[in-house]
């Protein structure tokens, strides 16, 4: 395997990538990282391992912010594919906070102890580096711990953190509910991590985009064909190796599970009847606005006062992902303003209510959408 540095530069000279001072600057701070991390003993050898020795000294870890598309995830990608040690876990950062909230809550029922220290060394055992996707904080309940939290794993246990975020560190749980006892996780950010910016200006997600529509009528293969095609691009899988798109299982809490078919770089892909078909609520549609940045939603069919239920899910569903911005492709039977159908008794009241979902829906196609960072408000 070519080492970080040798990928990024076959990415630059391919065309893929474009000259950017800030994105070469963390690719050579990601790469430095690495040999940091490769040249130190893990944890003082098999005696220290067994006595629960940290290495004696601790590389910084890395905080990379900047607008969507500016290649923090593929610098991301590079470094975790190309890290020469086994102590590694990359992981979006919405899905790690699901486990830690159900491993405090396994752990309050076991023992009657702060639950935090031993869950923050479970988390830590046999793991030296990790790595997060899309660092966002939109809850009290994540806020009020993650100081804490965070303290153990990388003072007390030594754990390297690498991050990726559309926020810089001080714009985190910006105006959230008692912001006051989330400081100390800033502060924390800042002493142990170096920040770099990543704000070039090239969005290299638009720009694969570009010219590609998200909404896709009529059903048929002509529309499926363009949301593969937008896989595509998004993931860089290739669209006749469809079938071989890995599934994923987003965790909702309280031990239930929502299966993704095809998940692969923050986008994910249903199928309408999976989706909205399925006896769901608000809180299952954000666990899924929070875990993906784009969401392609194929055979929409006509709606209304005829499948009632499917409805009423499905405007649960865009509010949900318009309130993360997240992008949304679409096959659908009809155009969103044609969507709803009165049928033949008519069912006027139920339209007038789906009209914001419709109003939703256009603008979710727009370029100032598409421009919005995942989460962004």
């Amino acid at each position: 395997m070519t080492g970080l540095i040798a990928r990024y530069e076959a990415l630059l000279a391919s065309g893929e990538l474009r000259p950017d001072a800030e994105q070469a600057a963390a690719a050579e701070r990601l790469a430095a990282l690495q040999k940091e991390l490769e040249s130190a003993p893990s944890g003082g050898g098999l005696l220290g391992k067994l006595l629960g020795r940290k290495p004696a000294t601790r590389p910084r870890g890395l905080y990379m912010w900047g607008g969507v598309g500016r290649g923090k995830s593929m610098l991301m990608d590079l470094f975790h594919d190309t890290l020469r040690i086994t102590e590694k876990r990359r992981v979006h950062f919405h899905a790690f906070m699901l486990e830690v909230h159900a491993r405090l809550r396994d752990a309050r029922r076991s023992e009657t102890g702060d639950p935090i220290p031993p869950v923050a060394a479970a988390i830590a055992h046999n793991l030296r580096v990790l790595a997060f996707d899309e660092m966002v904080v939109n809850n009290s309940a994540d806020a009020m711990i993650m100081s804490r939290l965070f303290t153990a794993l990388i003072v007390d246990h030594g754990l390297v953190i690498v991050t990726t975020s559309n926020r810089a560190p001080g714009q985190l749980y910006k105006d959230g509910l008692n912001r006051e006892h989330f400081l100390p996780f800033i502060a924390l950010i800042e002493r142990e991590l170096d920040v770099l910016a990543l704000n070039g200006p090239v969005d290299y997600r638009l720009q694969r985009l570009a010219g590609m529509a998200s909404w896709h009528m009529p059903l048929g293969e002509p529309a499926t064909d363009q949301v593969r095609e937008a896989f595509f691009r998004l993931t860089d899988y290739a669209p006749e190796d469809a079938v071989h798109v890995p599934s994923a299982e987003l965790d909702l809490g309280g031990n239930r599970k929502l299966f993704v078919p095809k998940s692969l770089k923050g986008v994910a892909v249903f199928s309408f009847k999976r989706l909205c078909g399925e006896a769901r609520g608000a809180a299952d549609y954000l666990a899924l606005a929070q875990a993906y940045h784009t969401v392609i939603l194929v055979g929409i069919p006509r709606l209304g006062a005829e499948n009632r239920n499917e409805t009423a899910r499905f405007v649960t569903l865009v509010d949900a992902l318009y309130e993360m911005k997240v992008k949304l492709f679409v096959t659908a039977a009809a155009a969103p303003e044609d969507l709803y159908d009165t049928g033949t008794a008519g069912n006027e009241s139920g339209r007038f209510e789906f009209d914001r979902t419709v109003s939703r829906l256009i603008e979710m196609q727009s370029a100032d959408y598409m421009a919005l960072g995942h989460g962004e408000a």
